[in-house]
């Protein structure tokens, strides 16, 4: 998997956040009865350190699942460092056991376990829709009339749901993550390039930056611009995976395939990673061409080196 950045990702954490994903697994399964007992002592899984409740936005109108895991190691004297995760029905408990596993070795490592928070929906009937219109940004070209929801999704993170979080642990302002794959991946853009100081640390994992006419790249000079009156400059991650770009034109392809080569969803994160580095905009920016990945697979590996960037942004 190459990576581009002005640092090498630590091959000892990555192999420690590897390990901590497959014994996620292993712990998941540990929490399911033997097959041998009968079918009506079986009982919901349950996720160690965690809870979840539903929360109706007033801003969006929007009724979301909220998951959040909590550190049992004290805060650090600034707070828990924490990570806000789209769609969070999918990656909440990975990102969250792989945390807590990865925080079980924090006197070792030095770095204090974060706070994960899941953002999902309580409406799974609905998910798509749902998630269509609180992750894509306004005035995208020939975009559904229900999408472009980012900007009061955006508003009930920032003035909703930040405060219920921190009401429920300490958090350090100056260490707060956003994870977000695929149209969440353009929404981590969004904010980026519109509300900078949201949070530190931006992780876009295989971004559509393709959507409404590649909307979200038009905000990007405007951005630039105002960065250098930030206090703080962000960091930003992007991953793709090799296999979401087909090799061949859209000439030559068909279906689904030929749709894929115009997205270009490789090309337009790599070029979209060198122009910001370029730029120098940005405390750090870093690409990972995740090799023999696709849309959906890709996921995993990118919550993977996102959490491994975000304990690396605080050392």
């Amino acid at each position: 998997m190459p990576a581009t950045g002005p640092t090498s990702p630590s091959l000892s954490r990555r192999r420690l956040l590897a390990a901590s994903a497959t014994a996620s697994v292993a712990a998941a399964a540990g929490l399911v009865p033997p097959p041998a007992r009968a079918a009506n002592d079986w009982q919901a899984a349950v996720l160690p350190q965690a809870q979840q409740r539903d929360f109706t936005s007033k801003i969006t109108g929007q009724r979301y699942r909220i998951f959040i895991s909590i550190p049992q190691t004290p805060a650090p004297p600034s707070g828990h460092p924490v990570l806000f995760a789209l769609d969070g029905n999918a990656t909440f408990p990975t990102l969250a056991l792989m945390a807590r596993l990865g925080g079980g070795r924090s006197h070792g490592s030095g770095q204090a376990a974060p706070v994960i928070v899941g953002i999902g929906y309580a409406a799974d009937q609905h998910y798509s829709i749902d998630r269509g219109h609180d992750y894509t940004p306004p005035g995208g070209k020939d975009a559904p009339e229900n999408e472009g929801g980012a900007d009061p999704f955006l508003d009930f993170i920032e003035r909703e749901l930040k405060p219920l979080v921190a009401a429920m642990a300490p958090l350090d302002p100056a260490r707060q993550a956003l994870f977000g794959h695929s149209y969440g991946g353009l929404c981590a853009l969004y904010a980026l390039f519109t509300r900078p100081a949201l949070f530190q640390t931006y992780l876009a994992a295989s971004p559509s930056i393709w959507y409404g006419g590649r909307r979200v790249l038009a905000d990007v000079p405007d951005f630039m611009k105002r960065a250098g009156a930030l206090a703080a400059k962000p960091a930003l991650m992007v991953t793709v995976g090799e296999l979401e770009q087909p090799a061949a034109t859209a000439a030559a392809l068909q279906g689904r395939e030929a749709i894929a080569a115009q997205r270009r969803m490789v090309d337009e994160a790599r070029d979209l990673a060198a122009r910001l580095r370029e730029a120098n905009v940005l405390s750090r920016v870093q690409f990972h061409l995740l090799a023999h990945e696709n849309h959906g697979s890709a996921m995993l590996p990118a919550m993977v080196r996102g959490l491994e960037f975000f304990y690396a942004q605080h050392q």
